[in-house]
């Protein structure tokens, strides 16, 4: 099961100017741009919000059946976006999703806005 990775695009700190270029977008753009560069497997998906404004650059990895997990705080850079990658292979490769505090690289260990079991089957 592929690790899908979504990233708010509209993303700011609160003393940024609307009209300004959002880090968030910037934060994407890195991401999607060093998944092509390096050929990683993961869909890379824009999301218009995720409500993690107050915590601004916020990342989710989801799978089906797996564990969600919800990221903020992220500096929109090239080391955050090769450590999201790290951590969606990290996600990627386990069974159920879910990934040990210390097993994560250091940005995504803090900064974590929610962790979701996967969803149940109906009964």
């Amino acid at each position: 099961m592929t690790t899908e990775i979504l990233v708010c695009v509209l993303c700011r700190p609160p003393e940024l100017p609307r009209d300004q270029p959002r880090p968030g977008r910037a934060l994407f753009e890195a991401v999607e741009n060093i998944a092509l560069r390096d050929d990683q497997p993961f869909p890379i998906r824009p999301v218009e919000c995720m409500s993690g404004c107050r915590r601004h650059c916020t990342v989710a990895l989801q799978a089906p059946s797996k564990t969600t997990y919800m990221f903020g705080d992220l500096p929109a850079d090239e080391e955050s976006a090769e450590q999201v990658l790290a951590c969606a292979a990290l996600h990627q490769a386990s069974t159920d999703g879910f990934m040990a505090r210390d097993a994560r690289p250091e940005r995504l260990r803090e900064g974590i806005l929610a962790r979701l079991p996967a969803p149940t089957t109906p009964r």
